[in-house]
């Protein structure tokens, strides 16, 4: 599908929720296109076991798929897109999203996000905020019916914040994910458009 991403999802300067005035005394969060020197505060915070988190360790990763998109279409393509969360102003981490297709591609995608917040600003639902955000954001200014993410059996804190964003749980992968020298389980949640306009 050559479509330019401006036309699924157009420029965003900075993006905060409307609909959601936020969580007591949590920081402020938004969403902003990623820009060339965020992806080295993304590389470092990953770089390492502790910084990646228990559930997100996948040894060490480059960045420079993630640099040539950003040259070529600043890391907001047709099928997949990315942007900075901000908490207070300081970049807190990145969200992603991707095309998953469950039948022909014209007629039968979704998009599948997913999340990635840095040590220092975790355990404040900022996670939940961006999630809101994103979910949004996506619903907003794309086609989608069906936003999905998935997370480890045993991350709880992502599962909690998925359901407050409004995420259902819907089953069970078995076995999906290899980390750390063994298979894990996925929990696969999702929201559709009609269950966000309800909120």
């Amino acid at each position: 599908m050559n479509v330019p991403f401006g036309s699924l999802v157009p420029p965003c300067d900075e993006f905060e929720s409307s609909r959601f005035p936020g969580m007591g005394q949590m920081a402020k969060v938004s969403l902003r296109p990623v820009r060339d020197e965020d992806v080295s505060l993304f590389e470092a915070e990953i770089s390492t076991p502790e910084g990646a988190g228990e559930h997100a360790w996948f040894g060490y990763r480059s960045f420079n798929g993630m640099r040539t998109k950003i040259a070529e279409e600043g890391l907001l393509g047709p099928d997949l897109g990315g942007l900075t969360v901000e908490a207070d102003g300081s970049v807190a981490g990145w969200v992603t999203w991707l095309k998953h297709y469950w039948g022909p591609e014209i007629t039968s995608w979704s998009w599948s996000i997913g999340i990635t917040i840095f040590a220092a600003f975790r355990g404040r639902g900022i996670g939940t905020e961006t999630q809101i955000q994103l979910t949004e954001y996506l619903f907003l200014h794309t086609r989608a019916e069906r936003i999905q993410a998935f997370t480890d059996a045993d991350n709880r804190a992502e599962q909690r914040a998925l359901e407050k964003a409004g995420f259902q749980r819907e089953g069970v992968i078995r076995n999906a994910q290899w980390r750390m020298g063994g298979w894990h389980d996925q929990w696969l949640y999702s929201i559709l458009r009609e269950n966000f306009n309800d909120k």
